[in-house]
């Protein structure tokens, strides 16, 4: 059985249009969460440890906590512009 084939019908039927869109919709999903995460992840950890370790330091720490905050943010002001006139 492929990956476009409906899993619950025990056939090869194909999936619907909208069940093969709410499908991608879900791997582009999570493609953007972990691109996402990376490109936090690598920008904070640049920003804020300056001398890496065995471990972070408490400003450390906090540094990476108020980037990755703030990358959210910014990425929920941006969803919301970018898609704010689309419904």
């Amino acid at each position: 059985m492929d990956s476009f084939s409906n899993p619950s019908s025990g056939s090869s039927h194909q999936l619907s249009a909208q069940d093969l869109k709410n499908q991608l919709k879900s791997q582009l999903a999570l493609e953007y969460a972990q691109q996402f995460l990376e490109t936090v992840g690598r920008k904070c950890f640049e920003k804020c440890v300056t001398k890496p370790g065995s471990s972070l330091s408490g400003s450390e720490s906090s540094c990476i906590s108020r980037c990755v905050d703030r990358y959210i943010e910014a990425t929920g002001i941006i969803s919301k512009a970018l898609f704010s006139g689309s419904h």
